[in-house]
């Protein structure tokens, strides 16, 4: 059986393909991406070492994303190519900073086209398509691999420079004034970025690093200002954190920990780095939970707030819970567990009972206790907000000492 295909449109190495060969070849891309890597890795020893470390789910995430960019250029040809790009100028950078020559990395693309080709040949035959439609293929394919090439030679390239330049120096001085608690010209941040080869953009994302989970310097994309060397190690974003940005900090290595700031006015960016500090501080000590390595503070907000002043978190705690510091510890971690259930469910006592794994009634009995206990104290509703924090606050606390001690309510000290 023969499958019909249809001419694409003139003028794009990949519109002599047909738009619905793109359809043809997707299944094929999981197979394939594992193929090239496992080729990779027989192929160029020198290569194993970052195969099989802690940068692998990256190095995947590259040959996918190329693999897969090219799929989309045959079912759209007008595809943006932007963010592949981006994929490989940060490939030609690692490269660089890894000290290996632009010939192998090149041989690298050239082995992936060749097991395209090969692929694509078995494909043709099992389908019975035209002759005629492997060469189209062979030609899109080897045109739009020179384009790989060439980008990723220019993110070489431009590492090289950087490094032999000190290029370095000169972000990591601009980044310096854009973090500064003093106010800078922005005549000097133009004149500095200039010097740095950086755009000045109206948004950042800083990163905070832990001093000893910081990323190697190649895996850092060309546009991100880093300081690496500093005893509080942190990068700038320029403008928000998009989700191929995302996917590649989701792919760093476990190794790496980092808290991502919120997106702010280049003004601000001071501000938010302190507050990505103070992530990393609280994920460190156990009390914020996240996805490794990269932590972010728009997922931890209300936790941030509640951690901005500890101190003053335990003073509200000892001042809201005050009625309980006459009873024994059992006591009290009954009481609190009864009074978080209460405000989580309003009060409902069948929802208390669910959620307590109690019988109502036993419920009901609690509920006398906490009166007895609190009197009117939690009819304000602004005691019953600010108990709420404290419950809150206190139960974030307690997850430092979570796997050493037994589960239950935090204690109210410390």
């Amino acid at each position: 059986m023969t499958t019909a295909v249809k001419a694409g449109d003139a003028g794009h190495p990949a519109s002599a393909l047909p738009r619905e060969f793109a359809a043809i070849m997707r299944p094929e891309l999981p197979g394939l991406i594992q193929e090239v890597i496992d080729e990779i890795h027989r192929s160029y020893p020198e290569y194993a070492e970052v195969l099989d470390g802690p940068y692998s789910r990256a190095v995947h995430l590259i040959v996918e994303h190329n693999l897969t960019s090219f799929v989309d250029q045959v079912a759209a040809p007008d595809t943006s190519t932007v963010q592949r790009d981006k994929v490989c100028r940060m490939f030609g950078r690692f490269e660089a900073y890894e000290g290996r020559s632009l010939d192998t990395m090149q041989a690298i693309f050239r082995l992936g086209a060749r097991l395209a080709l090969n692929r694509a040949k078995g494909m043709l035959r099992r389908l019975n398509l035209p002759a005629g439609l492997m060469l189209s293929f062979a030609d899109a394919l080897l045109a739009y691999v020179d384009n790989l090439m060439e980008v990723s030679r220019e993110g070489y390239q431009e590492a090289r420079a950087e490094m032999e330049q000190g290029q370095d120096i000169q972000r990591q001085r601009l980044l310096k004034h854009l973090l500064s608690d003093v106010s800078v010209p922005r005549a000097t941040l133009v004149e500095l970025a200039e010097r740095a080869k950086w755009q000045l953009p109206d948004e950042v994302t800083p990163i905070a690093f832990s001093t000893d989970g910081r990323p190697d310097r190649g895996a850092v994309a060309e546009d991100v200002l880093v300081d690496l060397s500093s005893s509080l190690p942190h990068a700038l974003i320029p403008g928000p954190v998009d989700e191929h940005r995302r996917a590649f900090m989701d792919a760093a290595p476990h190794t790496i920990r980092a808290a991502v700031g919120l997106t702010v006015p280049l003004a601000d960016a001071a501000e938010s780095l302190r507050w990505a500090r103070r992530a990393l501080s609280l994920a460190e000590a156990g009390i914020l939970e996240g996805g490794a390595p990269y932590i972010h503070c728009r997922d931890h907000l209300v936790a941030l707030s509640l951690f901005a002043d500890p101190g003053l978190v335990s003073a509200l705690a000892k001042q809201q819970l005050a009625p309980l510091a006459g009873l024994t510890a059992n006591q009290r971690d009954r009481l609190i567990t009864t009074l978080r259930a209460w405000l989580d469910t309003r009060g409902n006592v069948l929802q208390m009972a669910d959620a307590l794994h109690l019988h109502p009634q036993t419920v009901r009995y609690r509920l006398r206790n906490l009166e007895k206990v609190f009197g009117d104290l939690l009819a304000s509703p602004d005691d019953r907000f600010a108990t709420e924090l404290v419950l809150r606050a206190l139960e974030l606390r307690s997850r430092r000492t979570a796997t050493a001690h037994r589960p239950g309510p935090p204690r109210l000290t410390g």
